[in-house]
């Protein structure tokens, strides 16, 4: 890598609160063993805010010494978390990173390669697809929030980004910083992004920056996570002009077939074994719809309530 740029890498606590240990330390392992490696960054910040138990956090230091623990205020929630990072990084580059991904072997070295080769580029964004194969898996790979794998190899521009897989030059994103104060549970950096791009900034796409992220952990998080998209989607829409984002419904419209037969495509091609499963995983794919949808209807109707009441049994447990 080019010794005149350094980086920094950031992760927050609020995803280990609802993490599976076994999966945060495969997670933790696929950051461990990149190229470069983490022990090169200039810091490796975990942005605590009393999300998880004390002993979960020594253990986490014990293996992972180039982890520095950084306290914010409790109930610093995700996006917060991820700007308190920036502002305490020193790298000229910030790398996003979040516990519930495995990384591919080369992806941090593809995520910094751009910034090195050029210095107009401010944002590179990676490609984040959904993680497990079977029935539950299934449904997830077809019927969550990422897309699969374009199956792309040159950096391209972009309009978007998801912010467990995307780098910012320090200075540009202390410049233009993720709004923090929007009515989403996790719809900022679709309004950043296209904010970013109203202004000409070219969010750059890097394919070959892969991420599995994990599915929803447990019938809470699946019911909660779902809901919470409906009520997502109603903002964007509010927040976007012309947002892409339209009313979820349950119709067969022409484009959305189309959607759903490329995104199934891809599906096969990354991992066959779906083919298998993709029939009974089509109740889950049905609920989670019909989750997003009623998520959507009960914020149509009152804006802040789900995200409310969610936020009270997060206090509460």
């Amino acid at each position: 890598m080019n010794p005149d740029f350094s980086f920094s890498i950031v992760l927050e606590t609020e995803n280990l609160a609802n993490a599976d240990l076994n999966g945060l330390l495969r997670s933790l392992s696929s950051l461990a063993s990149q190229d470069p490696s983490p022990i090169g960054a200039q810091e490796v910040l975990l942005i605590e805010s009393g999300d998880i138990p004390e002993e979960l956090l020594t253990q986490l230091t014990e293996q992972y010494p180039w982890i520095k623990v950084c306290s914010a205020p409790t109930g610093t929630e995700y996006y917060e978390s991820k700007m308190f990072g920036a502002k305490l990084a020193t790298g000229d580059i910030i790398v996003y990173y979040d516990s519930d991904c495995i990384y591919e072997s080369g992806w941090l070295r593809k995520m910094l390669t751009p910034f090195y080769e050029s210095e107009e580029i401010q944002v590179v964004a990676g490609e984040t697809t959904t993680n497990g194969v079977g029935i539950y898996g299934t449904a997830m790979a077809l019927g969550y929030i990422f897309p699969q794998y374009s199956g792309c190899t040159d950096l391209t521009p972009g309009k978007s980004y998801f912010l467990n897989n995307v780098a910012f030059r320090r200075s540009f994103l202390l410049d233009h910083p993720i709004p923090t104060n929007l009515p989403l549970y996790r719809g900022n950096c679709a309004i950043h992004a296209y904010e970013l791009v109203q202004s000409g900034v070219i969010v750059w796409q890097q394919p070959q920056a892969r991420v599995l992220h994990a599915p929803p952990n447990g019938l809470s998080h699946f019911f909660w996570r779902f809901l919470l998209i409906g009520h997502d989607y109603y903002w964007q829409k509010k927040l976007i002009p012309n947002s892409t984002n339209a009313e979820p419904t349950m119709s067969g419209k022409k484009g959305k077939l189309a959607i759903f037969v490329d995104r199934v495509r891809k599906m096969l091609d990354r991992d066959i074994r779906h083919a298998y499963f993709l029939l009974f995983s089509l109740p889950v794919v049905i609920v989670s719809s019909l989750l997003i949808y009623i998520g959507y209807l009960i914020t149509k109707c009152q804006p802040n309530y789900l995200l409310k009441t969610y936020n009270k049994l997060l206090q509460a447990s």
